[in-house]
């Protein structure tokens, strides 16, 4: 998957770039009604810690303060677009704690955006840790 440049961009692509934006946001102020408005019924993530989530399990991490962002500073931003769908890989240096426990560095996220009519809503994930050398 190819770097995207801004300049460059498809409006669909722009138009993901933009929903990513918002999910970033509200990532950070674990805005639950934003993210809920964001992600699919449907959805299957895996998260950092190798298990599945669907998107109560998502939310609820958000809502009953079990994960907080601090800092999710994004570094690469790739997209490919399918039809109906568009596939996002970044990235973030991202700080902050989950479940309990602190954490800070640097994690891929891959995400599937699905379009059903004229609405975009994340289906798929997954975060992961990457080596620090991996982005400038």
């Amino acid at each position: 998957m190819a770097i995207v440049q801004i300049s460059s961009m498809t409006d669909t692509e722009a138009q993901v770039l933009g929903l990513e934006e918002r999910l970033r946001a509200a990532m950070l102020s674990s805005d639950v009604d934003e993210l809920d408005a964001l992600i699919d019924d449907r959805l299957v993530f895996i998260g950092p810690d190798g298990l599945v989530y669907g998107k109560e399990d998502d939310l609820a991490l958000y809502r009953n303060g079990a994960q907080r962002l601090r800092r999710l500073e994004l570094h690469e931003f790739g997209i490919e677009v399918h039809a109906a769908s568009a596939v996002v890989a970044t990235i973030t240096d991202l700080e902050g704690s989950f479940r309990g426990e602190p954490f800070a560095g640097r994690y891929r996220y891959l995400r599937v955006w699905s379009r059903a009519g004229l609405d975009w809503r994340v289906i798929a994930g997954s975060v992961s840790g990457v080596a620090a050398d991996l982005a400038g």
